[in-house]
C-alpha cells in the first residue's frame, strides 16, 4: 500500500527511546490494520471477547499505547475520511484481494494447513466501522485525542506536522513524506520482536526516521519532483505505476527531464494516468488547518469498564498496564512476539 521508495531515500534506524517525549500524529487506519493482521491465534483467527466480538485491534492499541505513553510520548490518532475518487480503483482492488485471501484461508483451515491459513488470514484483514468506533472509545478512555480527517488521514497528519502541532507523523507508509510531512517515523506501533509464522522465524522490527529535507537533498529533487517520482513508482491513486520503471529508473527520469510530462520515453503511457490530478492531490490535499488536540489524564475506571467489563480482558493485566503509565511498579513490556506463541 502507498508509495514504495525502497532505498532511494535515506532512513535512520532509531530506538523508541530516541523519540521519547515526542508528539506524534499516528495514522489510525494504518495502525488498526496492522494490529488486526498480526494479532491472531496460530490458526489465523482473531482474538475475541466472551460475546465473540473481535478484540485484536483494541488489544494492540491499548498495550502499544501504554508502551509509548510510558516513554513520555504524546499521541494523536488521525483517521481517514471520505476517500478521493482517484483511490476508488485501488480500494476495489484491495477488497477483491481480501475476498480471495479469505477463500484461501478457509480452504487452508479445512485442510489443516495452519501455516498457510495464518498467511492468508493476515491478507484477508478487514477494518470495519464498528472497530474504528471501538478504537476511538478506548482512546477517549486513555485520554488520547483523535481527529477525523476530511479525506486522507496521512494528508491531515502531514498538515499537522507541517504546522508544528506534532513533531512527526507515525505511519508504515511513505505517503506522509509525499504529502509534505517534515518527519516520518515508521514501525512505531509494531516495533519489537515479531514471529513470522509463514517463515518460521522471529525478526526484530526496528523503528526508523525519514526526514523530508534529507530525502530531497539526497535525491536532488524538489518537493514537486518528489511527487512525480512517487507517481512513477505507483501510489494509491495509480497503484500500477509504470511497468518496468523502478526507483533507479524513475529517479533518473525525473533528474533528466524535470517533470513527468517531459519524459520522452513515457509520453504515450502518460495519457492513461491522471498525473496532474494526483500531483494536485499530494500538493494541496483536503485537510483542516489549526487542529489543536487536547490531551487528558488516563481514566483507569473507564478503561477497566471498556476492556474488562465489556470486552473480557484480564483485569490483572489491564490494571498492571495502567499502573505503568500512572507510575506504579513497572511490569514486563508487551511485545508482538507474545501473540505467536
Amino acid at each position: 500500500m502507498g508509495v514504495d521508495f525502497g532505498d532511494s531515500i535515506p532512513r535512520e534506524k532509531i530506538r523508541l527511546e530516541d523519540i521519547s517525549g515526542w508528539t506524534l500524529a499516528v495514522d489510525g487506519y494504518n495502525t488498526l490494520y496492522q494490529f488486526l493482521a498480526i494479532i491472531r491465534g496460530m490458526d489465523g483467527g482473531h482474538l475475541k471477547d466472551a460475546k465473540g466480538r473481535v478484540t485484536s485491534h483494541i488489544s494492540g492499541l491499548f498495550y502499544r499505547n501504554v508502551n509509548l505513553l510510558e516513554l513520555g510520548m504524546k499521541l494523536v490518532y488521525v483517521f481517514d475520511g471520505t476517500p478521493p475518487e482517484l483511490k476508488m480503483e485501488e480500494i476495489e482492488r484491495r477488497s477483491a484481494q481480501r475476498r480471495e485471501a479469505k477463500d484461501q484461508y478457509l480452504k487452508a483451515l479445512q485442510a489443516g494447513e495452519m501455516t498457510q491459513a495464518r498467511k492468508y488470514a493476515e491478507a484477508s484483514t478487514v477494518l470495519r466501522r464498528d472497530m474504528v468506533e471501538d478504537a476511538k472509545s478506548l482512546l477517549d478512555a486513555m485520554g488520547i485525542p483523535w481527529v477525523d480527517a476530511p479525506s486522507e488521514g496521512e494528508a491531515q497528519a502531514s498538515k499537522m506536522a507541517e504546522e508544528g502541532t506534532v513533531d512527526a507523523v507515525a505511519s508504515q507508509d511513505h505517503d506522509s513524506i509525499v504529502f509534505g510531512a517534515p518527519v516520518l517515523v515508521r514501525n512505531v506501533t509494531i516495533s519489537g520482536k515479531r514471529r513470522l509464522p509463514s517463515k518460521g522465524i522471529v525478526i526484530n522490527v526496528q523503528p526508523e526516521r525519514i526526514r523530508l529535507s534529507e530525502a530531497l537533498a539526497t535525491t536532488g529533487l524538489t518537493r514537486v519532483q518528489l511527487v512525480d517520482f512517487a507517481i512513477l513508482l505507483g501510489t494509491d491513486f495509480n497503484p500500477d505505476g509504470f511497468e518496468g520503471v523502478g526507483p533507479a529508473t524513475a529517479l533518473k527520469y525525473i533528474r533528466k527531464y524535470g517533470k513527468l510530462e517531459d519524459i520522452a520515453e513515457l509520453k504515450d503511457r502518460l495519457r492513461d494516468v491522471k498525473y496532474e490530478e494526483i500531483r494536485a492531490l499530494y500538493l494541496s490535499p483536503p485537510s483542516v488547518a489549526g487542529v489543536k488536540p487536547e490531551w487528558r489524564p488516563l481514566d483507569k475506571e473507564r478503561i477497566l469498564s471498556f476492556l474488562v467489563d465489556e470486552h473480557s480482558f484480564s483485569r490483572e493485566r489491564v490494571e498492571a498496564a495502567v499502573g505503568r503509565v500512572q507510575g506504579s511498579k513497572p511490569v514486563q513490556s508487551e511485545t508482538l512476539e507474545k501473540w505467536f506463541g
